[in-house]
C-alpha cells in the first residue's frame, strides 16, 4: 500500500519551487530489487574476496573525487548547504571509502580465541556478511550519510538497498551511478525511491537482515518497531542536543570561534553540532558578549557562493518549524540576545538566554542556527544540565585541566566527547549515541562490526 505523501523531488530551499520530480518505485520493481540484492549476495558476495571488494571501494573513492564539483553542486541545490561545506562533504566521503578499503583485511581477519587451561585444539571468530541491508538516509548530509553505511557493509560483502530522503533524489541517483561505474555488480548497491509503506514491507521481508536509519526519533521508533517484530537488526542515529561545556580556557577568542563554527555548520542542521552552551560563571559574561557579536556578524547569503557561511534552511517546512520553536521559546520566557529574524527560509544566527527547565526549548533540538547559552556555577552544575536532555549523541568540553577533562568526559551521558576541539570527525572515529539519540555505531572499526556474522569456529585437538 503506497504512501501518497512521499514525493521525490528537488525543491529550491530558498523559494520552495519544485525543480524536478521523480516517480516512486512500483511494488513489482521493489520486489525485483530485493530479489536481485538477495541473489547478488548469494553469488558475488560469497565468491568475491575481501581484496576484490576493497579494490572496488577504492574505485568509488576515485570517482567521488573526479565528480566532486557536480556532487557538491547537487547537494547545494537540494538542501542549500554552503558550497565549501558541500565540497568538504564529498571529499570526506572519498576518505571514508578509502579507509574501509585500506583496512578491510584487518577488520575481517580471523580473531583467535585463547582457550581455557586444559582445553585441546583451537578456536577463532570468522566474520562474514549477513545478507541484504536497507539504509534509510536523511537530507542534511546527502553523501556522507551513505558513505558511512555503504562503505563498510559493501566491503564486508553485504548488499545494500538505499532509500534516500525524498528531497535528495539527484544525489541518490548520482551516488548509485558511482557504485555501478566503479564496477560493483547489479544488486550490490541499489537506490530505491520507496514510499514509507513500501519501506515497512521491505523491513518485514525475511531476506532483509539489517536496517540502518539516520533521522528523527519518531522515524527511528517506527522503524525499530517493525524491525523488532521481524527480528531484524537495527542501527539508529536519531539526532541530538549536544552540550558545549566551557570550564576554563587560555584563549577565549579561539573557543568562541569553535562555538560559532559548530553551531552554524550545515546552516545549523547537523545532528551532532553543539546546540547548548554551558559556560562557567567566571567566563560567562565575556563569552556571551563575544559569542553574540560573532554570531551576529554572520548573515545568510547565497549558498552557491564560495566562502558562504550560512544559507537558508533545507525547506520551507523546516523554516516553519524553527519559527514556531522560536516563537514558543520567547512566549515561555527565553530572551533573544541576537538574531531570530526570518528572511525567507533563512534565519539570522540566534542566541538565546534564560531558557529554563519549564520552557519547551530546554529539551528540544533546534535544527537551525539557534544557540542557547547557560551560566553554570561549576563542573557539577554543567554536567547536570548537559545530561538533562532526552538525547545523548555528542558533546564538547573545553578546559585547561587535563584531569578535569577526563573526569567530566566520564560523566557526560553521550556517545562521543570531543575535548578542546570541534569539527574533528574522521573515518577512523566511531559515530553514534545513547538514550534517544539511538544505538549502534558507524565509522571506525566499530562501523564494520554491526552487520556481520561473528561465527565461532571451534576445532578439537
Amino acid at each position: 500500500m503506497n504512501d501518497t505523501a512521499t514525493v521525490y523531488a528537488v525543491t529550491d530551499p530558498a523559494t520552495g519551487d519544485t525543480l524536478a520530480t521523480f516517480p516512486t518505485i512500483t511494488d513489482d520493481e521493489l520486489r525485483g530489487a530485493v530479489d536481485t540484492a538477495d541473489q547478488t549476495h548469494a553469488g558475488w558476495s560469497r565468491t568475491s574476496t575481501v581484496a576484490d571488494r576493497a579494490a572496488l571501494l577504492h574505485r568509488v573513492a576515485e570517482l567521488y573525487r573526479e565528480r566532486r564539483d557536480d556532487l557538491a553542486a547537487t547537494i547545494v541545490r537540494e538542501m542549500a548547504k554552503p558550497i565549501d561545506q558541500a565540497v568538504g562533504e564529498v571529499d570526506f566521503c572519498a576518505d571514508i571509502y578509502d579507509y574501509y578499503a585500506d583496512h578491510a583485511e584487518e577488520f575481517l581477519a580471523d580473531q583467535p580465541i585463547v582457550l581455557a587451561d586444559g582445553s585441546e585444539g583451537s578456536a577463532f571468530i570468522r566474520k562474514s556478511s549477513i545478507g541484504v541491508l536497507l539504509g534509510i538516509m536523511p537530507w542534511n548530509f546527502p553523501a556522507y550519510q551513505i558513505a558511512r553505511f555503504a562503505g563498510p557493509n559493501l566491503v564486508i560483502g553485504n548488499t545494500v538497498l538505499l532509500k534516500h530522503a525524498p528531497q535528495c533524489p539527484e544525489s541518490a541517483l548520482a551516488i548509485e551511478a558511482i557504485f555501478h561505474d566503479a564496477g560493483f555488480p547489479v544488486g550490490a548497491y541499489t537506490n530505491v525511491f520507496a514510499t514509507n509503506d513500501q519501506v515497512a514491507d521491505v523491513i518485514a521481508d525475511p531476506r532483509v537482515q539489517g536496517v540502518s536509519l539516520t533521522g528523527s526519533a519518531r522515524a527511528g521508533a517506527a522503524v525499530a518497531e517493525i524491525a523488532g517484530r521481524n527480528l531484524t537488526k537495527v542501527v539508529l542515529e536519531l539526532g541530538g542536543s549536544d552540550p558545549f561545556i566551557l570550564l576554563s580556557t587560555d584563549d577565549l577568542d579561539a573557543v568562541v570561534e569553535s562555538a560559532v563554527a559548530t553551531r552554524l555548520e550545515g546552516n545549523g542542521q547537523v545532528c551532532n553540532a553543539a546546540k547548548r552552551f554551558l559556560v562557567a560563571d567566571h567566563l560567562y559574561d565575556d563569552f556571551l558578549a563575544k559569542f553574540t557579536a560573532a554570531m551576529a556578524a554572520v548573515a545568510p547569503t547565497d549558498p552557491t557562493t564560495p566562502g558562504a557561511e550560512l544559507g537558508p534552511l533545507s525547506s520551507p517546512a523546516a523554516a516553519d518549524r524553527l519559527a514556531a520553536q522560536l516563537d514558543s521559546a520567547r512566549e515561555q520566557g527565553a530572551t533573544v540576545v541576537t538574531g531570530g529574524e526570518r528572511q525567507g527560509n533563512a534565519f539570522t544566527p540566534t542566541v538565546l538566554t534564560g531558557v529554563t527547565p519549564d520552557n519547551d526549548a530546554y529539551r528540544e533540538e533546534f535544527f537551525g542556527p539557534v544557540a542557547a547559552v547557560y551560566r553554570v556555577e561549576d563542573e557539577d552544575a554543567a554536567i547536570t544540565i548537559a545530561n538533562d536532555t532526552p538525547y545523548g549523541l555528542g558533546s564538547y568540553l573545553f578546559t585547561t585541566d587535563a584531569e578535569q577533562a577526563l573526569r567530566v568526559a566520564d560523566r557526560i551521558e553521550a556517545g562521543m566527547v570531543y575535548v578542546n576541539i570541534v569539527g574533528a570527525d574522521s573515518p577512523e572515529l566511531p559515530f553514534g549515541g545513547v538514550k534517544a539519540s539511538g544505538f549502534g555505531r558507524e565509522l571506525g572499526p566499530l562501523g564494520a562490526d554491526e552487520f556481520v556474522n561473528k561465527k565461532l569456529i571451534r576445532i578439537g585437538g
